[in-house]
């Protein structure tokens, strides 16, 4: 999920330059949304992981 993320934020960044205003905004708030899932997702797994007694990492 966070390669999406990044696969979005580049495609912003080279759209931008070129004026297509509609599409960047867009793509910014789908790769925004796509990093705090991951974040999110990332952050429960290891609470988890430390509940169970194992290693966060």
């Amino acid at each position: 999920m966070l390669g999406w993320a990044l696969t979005f934020l580049v495609a912003v960044l080279f759209a931008a330059p070129l004026g297509f205003s509609g599409v960047v905004g867009v793509q910014a708030t789908i790769a925004q949304v796509m990093f705090f899932v991951f974040l999110a997702l990332a952050v429960g797994t290891m609470l988890r992981r430390i509940a169970r007694g194992k290693r966060p990492f």
